[in-house]
């Protein structure tokens, strides 16, 4: 009798023990298992399909009703909280596998919530217990087989597998969950340096193939940028599958239209912005940036390819089937700056009858549609090469004498500067940039970048990272930017006082690319990169090295260079004399010398940082529209409408009509008659009617919404969400996510 009551006992602890456990794993389980979503209900990759779409199906949000449409749910990240965070911007948008989304954090952490709620149910950090490395992350990846699901994500330069159902490391992974994101590189031997000394991050995520993982990455823009190659990691084990490069070496195609071992000293022509998969075909379609250094060719005389290619490979060998560049010999930093598009269109064939034609449609930083049949490569428009102008060239340099210019659509974006685009919002703005105009070159787009100086468009976009989205009738929609940059060249070997400082050598060859040192009118709200020139005043000399140390924003950590020589580059920077020794001056190209290659490269010419030119008041140099959201007919190549995105509101007070806002981030479309983006300057996420561009319901974030949104339903209700944490513009910084609903 004891004896079953003490079995009794035990039992009844054990049920009480496992209870509570078990109600909390009950909730997660429906979800994840037996709850799961029907086709069309989840958003289950960046880009909302392996098309690229940003395309939902669903209708029960619609034109119609959408002015009902409520907050639902926050999920506050709990990071960005202060100004010393700035720069953090959270780019996110989640994806939503059967009622839970995942997503990053301004920090990169990665969580899971219930997409209904909001309410958290884990989160991971990548750098517990480590030196972190901050970057933009704009999605993560699920793969799933059975119960083993694992979600995958780079941070810094360490690529990440964890379980999707309790964020833990899989141990199969690599080394516990961890694999070193250099690999497939290569090595010393073939480079004469070795990679994995030196930064790769990823700031856009890869796509599944089966078993595979197939990525890009974001490398540096300077002399010491890695060769951008794109990588297939096998999802179980971590393990390179196979290596495309796109700096090719000798023997492999395309090594003939660089200069010679180019490869040994330059990097980029990497897929920073994102892919898209055709599982059908088994081929992946992704877009490429410039070649190292932005601005200045003169070490890698050619068309440069694969640098600035939009590139169709197998997805399983990763073996090119064809490609098309969209730049030749890039001086511009014309990156493809977002993952392309694929889209079904119709148009008449030889024999005058329509034709269905699978195709892969491609937005550029300079305002630019192409579009491809899918299989063989060919524009389904015409394009024409067209001269580039003559210019004062630089020392080395040889631009390539053409670049290509799609027929149809036209551009979507300004392309050249006249003096009738200057601004006339206030007299004085117009003196101020008039003043300017007149002191620089006048020559066309695609004139070469001089030491002289010159307003261009198209370095900032154009279309930007947050991708087009298209409606299964073939219509496209692209955000665009009309911005106006000052850019002008100078020679690295320019003198800081009686001599060079060794800060200023690391300075040149590491940061120069992107980082202006005296530029002018260069406010910090509105650059592409801030303006260092009194860095001092603004920052702390701890806070400028731990700057260096994790990175921010779009600035990468710089952990590859010694603490000694990263602290020259901020003895330079606060202008702390340095005395000067002929070691010291060319201390990196003595190391190289050592190597018998030249990586880091030494920059001969750099640009001015990147300005972005505005008037004394901080608007944008031209005239309206500064922002445009476009609806395009692939089909045709004509556009349905075109209205301007985004407003100053303290312009609109004054009666000026909407000007549009430099807007980063992208669209989403839906079966329910509407398009959702918010990527503008005063906050607000807009729904447009897609018939007509009409805005028919607004919100303002509680921060920048520079993300990308998304659609889903959970349990029969449909949300739209976002991730509001951008810091760009010098906008208060934030980290949450909101979710819409119908009441």
């Amino acid at each position: 009798m004891k004896k079953n009551y003490l079995l009794f006992l035990s039992l009844l602890l054990a049920v009480l023990l496992f209870g509570g456990a078990a109600k909390r794993l009950g909730k997660f389980a429906k979800l994840t298992r037996s709850n799961p979503a029907k086709p069309g209900e989840d958003w289950p990759v960046y880009g909302g399909n392996n098309a690229g779409n940003r395309y939902s199906s669903l209708t029960q949000i619609n034109k119609d009703n959408v002015k009902n449409l409520q907050l639902a749910w926050t999920y506050d990240t709990g990071e960005n909280k202060d100004t010393t965070q700035r720069g953090m911007d959270l780019q996110c948008q989640p994806i939503i596998i059967d009622g839970i989304m995942y997503g990053t954090t301004p920090q990169l952490k990665v969580f899971a919530v219930d997409a209904a709620t909001g309410k958290q149910l884990w989160k991971f950090d990548p750098f517990e217990g480590k030196r972190p490395r901050f970057h933009p992350a704009r999605a993560v990846v699920y793969w799933a087989d059975g119960d083993d699901k694992r979600i995958l994500f780079t941070a810094g330069s360490t690529l990440h597998a964890i379980n999707a159902v309790d964020g833990k490391p899989v141990s199969s992974f690599g080394k516990n969950g961890e694999v070193d994101f250099h690999g497939g590189l290569g090595d010393e031997k073939t480079y004469g340096y070795d990679p994995i000394n030196f930064n790769i991050r990823n700031t856009s995520p890869g796509v599944i193939y089966k078993d595979l993982l197939i990525t890009g990455s974001s490398v540096s823009e300077g002399g010491d940028a890695l060769p951008g190659h794109i990588r297939a990691f096998n999802v179980r084990t971590g393990k390179v599958a196979w290596v495309f490069r796109t700096i090719p070496l000798p023997g492999e195609y395309g090594y003939e239209t660089w200069s010679k071992d180019s490869y040994k000293k330059l990097g980029g022509a990497n897929c920073w912005a994102g892919m898209v998969i055709d599982e059908k075909r088994g081929m992946v379609f992704l877009g490429t940036g410039s070649p190292s250094v932005d601005f200045y060719g003169g070490s890698r005389i050619g068309t440069n390819l694969f640098a600035n290619c939009v590139i169709a490979l197998n997805a399983a060998t990763g073996k090119r089937k064809w490609h098309f560049q969209t730049v030749h010999h890039d001086l511009w930093d014309r990156d493809i700056p977002c993952p392309p598009n694929l889209i079904t269109v119709k148009q008449k064939g030889p024999d005058g009858k329509l034709r269905t034609i699978d195709a892969v449609a491609q937005a550029t930083k300079d305002g630019f549609i192409f579009i491809f049949d899918r299989d063989s490569g060919k524009p389904l428009f015409p394009v024409k090469e067209v001269p580039t102008p003559k210019g004062n060239i630089l020392p080395g340099d040889q631009p390539w004498p053409t670049q290509p210019v799609p027929s149809k659509p036209a551009p979507f974006a300004y392309q050249n500067l006249t003096e009738d685009n200057i601004t006339t919002r206030t007299p004085e703005a117009h003196a101020y940039v008039l003043d300017r105009y007149n002191q620089s070159n006048k020559g066309a787009k695609n004139t070469p970048p001089d030491l002289v100086g010159g307003l261009l468009y198209g370095i900032g976009g154009g279309a930007e990272w947050g991708g087009t989205a298209a409606d299964p009738n073939g219509v496209m929609y692209v955000n665009g930017n009309n911005m106006l940059w000052w850019l002008k060249m100078r020679d690295a070997k320019e003198k800081s006082g009686a001599e060079m400082s060794k800060g200023q050598v690391l300075f040149n060859t590491n940061c120069a690319a992107c980082h202006a040192n005296g530029a002018q009118n260069a406010s910090a709200s509105a650059q592409a990169y801030p303006v260092l020139t009194d860095i001092g005043k603004r920052m702390s000399r701890e806070q400028i090295g731990a700057l260096l140390e994790t990175g921010r924003g779009r600035m990468p950590s710089f952990q590859h260079i010694s603490k000694e020589n990263r602290n020259e580059i901020i003895n330079f920077l606060l202008k702390i004399e340095a005395k000067p020794a002929a070691n010291d001056i060319h201390s990196q190209k003595t190391e190289v010398a050592e190597k018998k290659e030249s990586f880091p490269f030494s920059v001969p010419y750099v640009n001015n940082g990147n300005v972005q030119f505005r008037d004394q008041d901080d608007y944008p140099a031209m005239k309206p529209p500064w922002g445009t959201l476009n609806a395009v007919d692939m089909n045709t190549g004509e556009y349905l409408w075109k209205v301007t995105l985004g407003e100053y509101p303290e312009l609109t007070k004054k009666g000026v009509p909407p000007t549009g806002t430099e807007n980063h981030g992208g669209p989403i479309v839906t079966a329910g008659g509407l398009l959702f983006i918010a990527a503008t300057y005063d906050q607000h996420l807009r729904a447009f009617d897609t018939k007509t561009g009409k805005v028919v319901w607004q919100y303002k974030l509680p921060a920048g919404g520079f993300a990308t949104p998304v659609t889903y339903m959970v349990n029969g209700k449909q949300y739209i969400a976002i991730a509001a944490g951008g810091t760009r513009y010098g906008l208060k910084p934030g980290g949450t996510y909101v979710a819409f609903a119908l009441p």
